[in-house]
């Protein structure tokens, strides 16, 4: 009885309050608008046509060999990158956490972490192809092999494995902190070996984690588009085959069903890990440990786990810095000295790339200021307030992340080319950077939420509840009590935003227009053209610019943040 009066309290409270209303509503128009609209045109594309509702589309695309081939392709892939980047990720994982290691290993471990952040999805693809193809550094040039092959399913799960690995190790790095080390001491203390805790103690409080790990991997591999379009050569994959549908078979009502199977593919993945596992991993894992772990000295575990991760990650690396390198030599593959700058200079002078990072910078930075204020009013809403639209707007903002990029990018040109519902309404939106920009948005917006959310559950709800009994209304009360004390995930989701916006291709490649160059969509034009050398120019000057936002932002979190005035306070 309580509870009800306490929410119909806070829901009088709420129509009290125009600007919390005002707010809520443009939000779930917002949400609405951009993220549910095109998937759900989609749908409607796929099962309407001339003669009312049919399935004729659906029947027709199944009926092509190269779709039915890429069906399978993609999960293959998938399945396997899921299964490699896991176990690799919780070898990472493991040898932190358990093994003690030289701070020079552990070092290693934070760069490779941190590569995948800061640099474009297709990188590892231009590494690969410079050192293992046909004309590669190591595979021509140092061990003579001329027919070697790196295209196609190898070369795919190669580079995805090495992509993706990384989100797996700092996932499992969490929960193997959390693992009191009491219930594997007393496993040791009756006898059993260090592999049978770990398969009898370890392993079970992980396998609900390892299985969030597997499925994150698995949406990430088949929701990809740019590393099977630069290393998959005649390999197609479900994102690659929508993209080839839409710009070389002209066929918009094929690659929308193909979309929407795609995006069934990924919603089902996305919902058993969003509502089972995640939900099952906190159960299972109790906190924080409650003592210091005993870290293992034996060298003969340590030396072989400690070589084997350092070979690994060294290998990561030397990957990541094949691309600055490989814009220094004159002609990749033909002739390797001397070094020369050549390509950078002809990236500004040749080939427009001042207007491309000048189109690719103002772009993300327009988004990403927004992105991150509507990731804080999203976590503020679902966090301190009341209301029955809350679910929508929590499901709707997170449901981005289970949609491919290009799925959102079939289902904007279909629903936005023609204007709304095909009535010209915001046709003009087509083609512009406002529609760009909007993309960036509903792309970075779930990671953003997310780091809102598990900010705003550590305020206690008397801070607001203060302000708003001494007269604030509720905008006064966000910018001036919540904004402040979640300043650090504010500046967090800025910077990642502004990231992922920079970095994005697969739901871009389809929207971007003449009117606007943008860096990634150039690294992958020449990239498929063979332009190596001018591709990692490209590349390397985006590295660096993401590189020092993230450096920028950790400087400002470290010297004016939160953190540190709470510290200060101690």
């Amino acid at each position: 009885m309580a509870q009800r009066q306490s929410a119909a309290l806070d829901r009088k409270k709420l129509m009290a309050d125009p600007i919390m209303m005002t707010t809520i509503v443009l939000l779930i128009a917002f949400l609405t608008l951009f993220i549910l609209y095109p998937l759900a045109i989609l749908l409607v594309d796929s099962l309407y046509g001339s003669k009312g509702f049919s399935l004729d589309t659906f029947s027709r695309i199944f009926q092509l060999r190269n779709f039915r081939t890429a069906i399978t392709n993609t999960l293959k892939v998938g399945f396997v990158v899921g299964i490699l980047s896991t176990l690799i990720g919780l070898l990472f994982a493991y040898v932190e956490v358990y093994v003690r290691m030289r701070k020079v290993v552990g070092g290693l471990f934070k760069v490779v972490s941190m590569l995948p952040v800061v640099s474009p999805p297709f990188v590892l693809s231009l590494s690969m192809i410079m050192l293992f193809g046909r004309t590669g550094l190591i595979t021509r040039f140092a061990l003579g092999i001329y027919d070697n092959n790196i295209y196609g399913y190898w070369g795919i799960v190669i580079v995805q494995t090495l992509t993706f690995f990384p989100v797996c190790y700092m996932m499992m790095k969490g929960l193997l902190k959390n693992i009191d080390p009491s219930m594997e001491e007393a496993s040791r203390d009756m006898g059993a070996s260090r592999w049978k805790v770990f398969t009898t103690v370890t392993l079970p409080l992980l396998l609900p984690g390892l299985g969030n790990a597997f499925l994150v991997t698995f949406i990430e591999s088949i929701a990809d588009f740019a590393n099977p379009m630069i290393i998959g050569g005649s390999y197609d994959t479900l994102a690659t085959t929508i993209y080839l549908q839409i710009t070389g078979a002209m066929d918009k009502e094929g690659a929308a069903a193909m979309a929407v199977v795609l995006l069934c593919i990924t919603l089902i993945m996305f919902a058993v890990q969003k509502y089972y596992l995640e939900r099952k991993t906190a159960a299972t894992l109790s906190g924080k440990a409650s003592r210091a772990r005993m870290l293992i000295e034996d060298k003969s575990v340590t030396i072989p786990l400690t070589i084997l991760c350092s070979l690994a990650a060294i290998f990561v690396i030397m990957m990541y810095l094949c691309v600055p390198i490989g814009a220094l030599f004159p002609t990749w593959g033909y002739k390797f000295t001397p070094l020369t700058f050549k390509w950078f200079e002809q990236v500004f002078t040749r080939y427009r790339g001042l207007r491309a990072f000048t189109d690719s910078f103002v772009l993300s930075i327009i988004a990403a200021p927004i992105t991150a204020l509507l990731s804080m009013i999203i976590s503020y809403l679902v966090v301190k307030r009341k209301f029955r639209g809350k679910g929508f707007i929590e499901a709707v903002s997170i449901l981005a992340m289970a949609v491919p990029g290009t799925v959102l990018g079939v289902g904007y040109i279909r629903g936005f080319a023609n204007g709304l519902f095909h009535t010209g309404l915001l046709s003009g939106l087509y083609g512009t950077g406002a529609i760009l920009v909007i993309v960036f948005i509903v792309r970075s917006l779930p990671t953003g939420t997310r780091s809102g959310i598990s900010a705003l559950r550590q305020i206690d709800k008397s801070i607001e509840e203060s302000a708003y009994d001494m007269g604030a209304n509720s905008l006064k009360v966000f910018t001036s009590v919540t904004l402040p004390l979640i300043k650090d995930s504010f500046l967090s989701g800025l910077v990642t935003a502004f990231v992922r916006s920079i970095t994005a291709i697969s739901a871009i490649i389809l929207l971007v227009t003449p009117s606007y160059l943008l860096i990634t969509v150039q690294i992958n034009e020449f990239a498929e053209k063979g332009a190596f050398s001018i591709a990692c120019a490209f590349a390397t000057i985006l590295i660096i610019i993401t590189y020092g936002s993230v450096l920028l932002m950790n400087f400002i979190i470290k010297h004016f943040g939160t953190s540190r005035k709470v510290k200060e306070g101690e």
